[in-house]
């Protein structure tokens, strides 16, 4: 029988090789983690017979895809049922210049139908 630490690691192991999946991520208040002789796991919390992974994911993924392939890898890791979490999104770095594009677009035109009369500006 393995113990709680090896689960939890091979859970964290799978979870973080899913594509899409950014990190673990602790919960609102920090209290998701499997506590071991001398370090906590973050992000994975496990019970006997099932278990929860709190994921962050990246939104250019299908979100719902992404934590059906953890719940599969994270199951498969840990033998046990897992309930995934998305705790949050992340957005990744656009490529240099696309952010430089975009800017200089947004603000400088009013929006459909909010057009200013003459004069008000």
């Amino acid at each position: 029988m393995s113990s709680d630490a090896e689960v939890a690691d091979a859970v964290v192991a799978a979870t973080t090789s899913v594509p899409g999946v950014t990190g673990l991520n602790s919960g609102r208040f920090g209290e998701v983690a499997t506590y071991t002789a001398g370090r906590r796991i973050v992000g994975v919390r496990l019970q006997e017979f099932s278990g929860e992974v709190h994921i962050e994911v990246d939104l250019s993924r299908n979100v719902m895809d992404t934590a059906d392939a953890v719940r599969a890898a994270a199951e498969k890791a840990s033998g046990r049922t897992i309930t995934v979490i998305v705790e949050d999104v992340t957005v990744a770095d656009p490529p240099p210049g696309e952010i430089a594009d975009h800017d200089a677009v947004v603000g400088t035109q009013d929006p459909p139908g909010l057009a200013a009369a003459d004069g008000d500006r």
